[in-house]
């Protein structure tokens, strides 16, 4: 076999990968939409939906690694191949436990419906949470799907804002908790979901900084912003 046909295998087996990953972003944006609907207004039929849809992500996780591996086995890529391969495994992975967080978010709605918590709390900034998360992981998908190093670290500086409205969200729950103490067991499972939203953005900025390093060959994790942000932009 030449390896020009080779080649085209390995680059079709890479291409058939990042569709599949995308398509699993696409399920957690949809995840992520459905809690959002359910924090305006409960549906069971929306609970249920969740649920189903988490267990199909940790299938996609499952399946997807298990042919990253089988491709790095067969083909032994190396450079920016392999660099890409890499971060696509840890992709799934964080896709998946963004999937785990929806799945957290629905449960707590549901407790809250159940029983009966339908005090008066404040949710514009938890609300605002959620938005900038699924926005964040809108833009991250379409950042691994451009290679676009520049937008991808644009979106790890996006997520600070993320944190700010997070805080400012347990602020005013526990201001509520306060000063109203009979909502005090509401008030906390809205805390619970606050930290599931924040953390989603914390998983959608793992996958920017993995695009940074599939451009650039250098991991930027746990680099400060400002450096990371040069590190994208340098030719």
């Amino acid at each position: 076999m030449s390896n020009k046909h080779l080649s085209s295998q390995f680059e079709a087996a890479l291409t058939a990968l990042s569709t599949e990953l995308l398509e699993m972003g696409g399920r957690v944006e949809l995840q992520i939409a459905r809690c959002l609907t359910l924090l305006s207004d409960y549906d069971p039929t929306l609970f249920e939906e969740i649920r189903a849809s988490e267990r199909d992500l940790n299938a996609l996780e499952i399946r997807i690694d298990e042919e990253i591996h089988r491709v790095i086995a067969r083909r032994q890529p190396a450079a920016r191949d392999l660099r890409l391969l890499m971060a696509m495994s840890k992709c799934v992975t964080n896709l998946e436990r963004m999937g785990d967080e929806a799945r957290k978010i629905s449960k707590r709605l549901r407790r809250i419906d159940e029983n009966g918590q339908t005090a008066a709390i404040p949710l514009v900034e938890l609300k605002s949470c959620g938005e900038l998360a699924s926005s964040i992981l809108h833009g991250v998908l379409d950042a691994f799907a451009r290679m676009d190093a520049v937008a991808a670290a644009k979106l790890v500086r996006d997520d600070q804002a993320i944190d700010e409205v997070f805080r400012a969200s347990v602020r005013k729950l526990v201001m509520q908790m306060s000063e109203t103490p009979r909502t005090v067991s509401v008030a906390i499972e809205y805390l619970f979901i606050a930290k599931a939203l924040e953390r989603i953005g914390d998983h959608a900025k793992n996958i920017a900084e993995f695009v940074v390093f599939v451009v650039k060959g250098r991991d930027v994790r746990h680099m400060p912003l400002g450096e990371l942000e040069r590190e994208a932009m340098a030719n």
